[in-house]
């Protein structure tokens, strides 16, 4: 029997939803704050993935000014109807503020996606969107009860019309179901199906943490009354502990293969070095069958698991992507992101080729703004990344190098600086919004420095040199659980890349980077 092997995206790729175009599969998640929105992906054997690019990737689509960590674009949804593709999301503009649903629509997933459609009186989060036979479309998504809520965080999944002529919601709002598992709390990402005569509900029940969960329920009709599967949850694994090698998975979405088989997709984090999730959410596949109408998931055993059977589809791999970026390219590669929508010209692929140029802004990464980085997921619990860096610090406070982030409180920097004038190599450590400067060494701050992080699980240890792979240990052993959302709150995973800033202070200087190498090693034990 044909395996694969879990996590199929593996890092910080929440919420997975999923369609198929005849022989095509395609695939997006969240992506909060960074930028480009909404990550888009391709396979033909739903176990490879290539990234075609992202659904949001104009700032005409995206404005993430001033948007909180761990706020902006919450989980989307994809679906494709009569040769055009729609992608349904929630852009959360602050914490305590407004979201705004939207939809956008392109005849290749590839792009360009249009700009987004918003939509007035779409309210709660996680919207989905359903075409039936008729040909009618609807939008999903969750809210508080028009009745009043009965326990903390009750929400139903409420259903309305949307005229796709018209470009906007009509007619009545339909109250379908407050989910299965009555006080468990927050129902939410709905997505509907027709199969067999049924018009079944799938939701994401529990929260986003331990006890997150998927739940279903199903109608003869598209209005309701639903009836709940008994069988509910059908998948959870908040019974198997929190030291389980795989927790909170839920939030899930079904698709059906061109031969029949059944299998859906899931978030789920795999916690390490006590329990603590780096890599954030990441996308899982697991397959199910239908018993009496309702899905069995993972017939047996009932759980997401690292091996499990591979589809009947024909395999299909994708040339792998270099483990190091030269920055040979005229535009960036699909991995890399900005913090926010990128404002200002402060960088540069082309200024001097081989290398990407970063220009110091005076907003720093421990702020709430779009500063001068660009950066890619942690995807192992083990890996080791490095980069070559050309920088002349000309002021107090003209800073670059490497960053490890996992929000603007929390974060790992080793920069080259200037301190009395002289240059100097440190690390520091920020931890609740709190700076702590871990190693300091003297350097002349002029010509190539080497930068190296090795992690093994939570233990990262830093590294530098000023030849070649002749390098010296900055900091031993540095403590990574502040790079989880389990210490640093949120819902992101940690991210590493490349960072300059003047730190408040207008500056025409810049730093240029020669490569980016990320890859996963393999320590002893």
């Amino acid at each position: 029997m044909k395996t694969f092997r879990n996590p199929i995206l593996p890092g910080f790729y929440p919420d997975p939803s999923i369609c198929r175009d005849g022989e095509d599969y395609y695939m997006v998640t969240s992506s909060f704050e960074y930028y480009p929105g909404v990550p888009i992906f391709h396979s033909k054997d739903l176990i490879h993935w290539r990234q075609l690019g992202h659904v949001l990737d104009r700032p005409s689509q995206l404005n993430l000014d001033d948007t909180p960590s761990s706020r902006g674009i919450y989980a989307a949804t994809i679906r494709y109807s009569n040769g055009m593709f729609y992608v349904v999301s929630t852009f959360v503009v602050s914490a305590t503020g407004e979201r705004r649903n939207f939809y956008v629509t392109a005849e290749d997933p590839a792009g360009s996606w249009s700009d987004p459609v918003w939509l007035p009186g779409a309210v709660g989060i996680d919207p989905s969107l359903f075409f039936d036979d008729d040909g009618k479309v609807y939008y999903t998504g969750n809210r508080k009860p028009p009745e009043g809520q009965q326990y903390e965080k009750h929400v139903e999944i409420w259903l309305q019309e949307l005229d796709l002529e018209e470009k906007q919601l009509t007619g009545p709002t339909y109250s379908l179901w407050d989910g299965a598992l009555k006080q468990i709390h927050a129902t939410e990402g709905p997505h509907l199906y027709k199969i067999n005569g049924y018009y079944y509900l799938v939701v994401a029940e529990g929260g986003t943490g331990h006890t997150h969960s998927t739940t279903i329920a199903r109608s003869k009709t598209l209005t309701g009354p639903y009836e709940v599967a008994k069988t509910n949850p059908i998948l959870t694994h908040r019974h198997l502990g929190r030291s389980y090698p795989i927790v909170n998975v839920g939030h899930s979405d079904f698709i059906e293969t061109q031969n029949g088989e059944w299998y859906l997709v899931c978030l789920a984090s795999r916690p390490y070095g006590g329990n603590y999730r780096n890599l954030g959410r990441e996308t899982f596949l697991v397959p199910f069958v239908w018993e009496d109408g309702w899905p069995v998931v993972n017939p047996g055993k009932g759980i997401v698991e690292f091996e499990l059977p591979s589809p009947n589809l024909p395999l299909r791999r994708w040339p792998s992507l270099a483990a190091c970026d030269h920055f040979d390219a005229e535009i960036l590669e699909d991995r890399w992101n900005f913090i926010r929508t990128p404002r200002g010209d402060f960088w540069s692929l082309s200024e001097r080729p081989g290398y990407l140029r970063l220009r110091l802004k005076p907003e720093t990464i421990t702020q709430v703004a779009n500063p001068s980085f660009i950066g890619r997921r942690q995807q192992h619990m083990n890996f080791a990344a490095r980069t070559a860096l050309e920088f002349t610090p000309l002021n107090e406070g003209d800073v670059a190098g490497l960053v490890l982030l996992q929000n603007e409180d929390y974060q790992y920097r080793m920069e080259s600086a200037l301190i009395d004038g002289e240059g100097v190599l440190r690390l520091i450590k920020r931890e609740a919004g709190k700076d702590e400067t871990l190693a300091l060494r003297p350097y002349q701050a002029t010509g190539r420095l080497y930068l190296m992080v090795e992690a093994i699980e939570q233990a990262y240890s830093f590294y530098f040199a000023t030849n070649t792979e002749q390098w010296e240990l900055l900091y031993d052993c540095a403590d990574g659980r502040i790079l989880s959302s389990d210490v640093a709150g949120g819902f992101t995973g940690a991210y590493l890349g490349m960072y300059a800033s003047s730190n408040g202070q207008l500056s025409t200087n810049q730093a240029d980077f020669d490569y980016f190498e990320y890859i996963e090693i393999f320590p002893n034990n």
